[in-house]
């Protein structure tokens, strides 16, 4: 154990945590082409920074793991700090984790949930989406709340999460002896005050909440380009879509999900902004994207320029990049 586990593990003891680090990245060992990147924005909601990140390559035996996440947390540091550290070794703890994964996440969510309902000092919560990549080669995502999971797959966003808002589970929450109320220009609220149906720990809403995560499974393809973890920081400001289309010309993951933030906080996202990158296309194969600066998902301001530039620097005119797109075929990238 180094020296900076153990000062950890004794902060761990005497109930101190360090506040994550706004920024970080790392890569495969089994696939040098697949990286991660991670960033972290605090929010302007008058209270301290309550988003943690996950993201890490692990190897198990033959086998290489990655494991990401994003837990969001509300009126709570101790619980998503709580999530970043024990979820993950929850989930690989179980004993059929190989051999019926999802089986193994949904019972691992709800062992957590009960350890964090009986020890947990705060009255708070958070929300959790993991994704774990098995060699490479499958991505297995679960959440609870309204953290997000995006895949790229040719230039196209596809949502691998649920968003588990109060007004989609009402009659669950009513039959569990709860409400779900909405006033004008408020988000529905279960029980008047939690803007998510599930989530880990808040205590005081239990009986009316679940800690049940949605799972799905994704085989990892030539096609798959990229995958996005992010709190609602995000998603309350763009859409799968948009947030894809920002950030897939950008080569590194780390300054890809800085990049994400920057634009969030750019169309006045106001709480905190988490945000995981997996890179999954090598350099050569990203580079072959033809990417245009004018992008309907960057901010308006960009449209106002005379030229179009392409990755290897060269700009062009308006008639020029009319002539180019018409020579180029570009079904290859739909």
């Amino acid at each position: 154990m180094t020296a900076k586990e153990i000062m950890q593990k004794m902060k761990e003891k005497v109930g101190i945590s360090s506040p994550p680090s706004d920024a970080g990245k790392g890569k495969s060992k089994m696939s040098k082409h697949i990286t991660h990147g991670y960033h972290l924005v605090e929010g302007k909601s008058g209270h301290a920074m309550e988003d943690y990140v996950f993201a890490e390559f692990k190897e198990v035996g033959d086998n290489e793991l990655g494991l990401f996440a994003i837990f969001d947390g509300h009126l709570s540091r101790e619980i998503p700090d709580y999530l970043k550290s024990h979820l993950f070794n929850n989930i690989l703890n179980e004993p059929d984790f190989w051999t019926a994964t999802e089986k193994a996440i949904r019972r691992a969510y709800r062992i957590t949930d009960s350890t964090i309902l009986e020890k947990a000092k705060d009255q708070g919560g958070s929300t959790a989406v993991t994704a774990i990549l098995i060699n490479c080669q499958k991505l297995v995502v679960a959440n609870v709340g309204d953290s997000r999971a995006v895949i790229c797959k040719n230039g196209v966003a596809k949502q691998l999460s649920v968003d588990h808002e109060p007004d989609k589970e009402r009659e669950i929450i009513e039959n569990r002896g709860g409400f779900v109320s909405k006033f004008p220009g408020d988000v529905a609220r279960v029980d008047g005050q939690l803007a998510v149906a599930r989530a880990f720990g808040d205590k005081s809403l239990k009986d009316h909440l679940s800690s049940e995560p949605d799972v799905a499974t994704e085989v990892i393809d030539d096609k798959t380009e990229f995958i996005i973890l992010a709190s609602d920081g995000i998603w309350k400001v763009m859409s799968n879509q948009e947030a894809v289309d920002c950030i897939r010309h950008i080569k590194d993951a780390r300054k890809a999900a800085k990049h994400l933030n920057e634009e969030a906080l750019a169309r006045k996202s106001k709480d905190d902004i988490s945000c995981v990158i997996v890179s999954l296309v090598s350099q050569q194969n990203k580079n072959a994207i033809p990417v245009l600066r004018f992008s309907f998902a960057c901010r308006i301001n960009q449209l106002t320029e005379p030229v179009w530039k392409m990755r290897n620097g060269t700009t062009l005119s308006f008639h020029d990049s009319i002539s180019v797109l018409h020579n180029l075929s570009l079904k290859q990238y739909r």
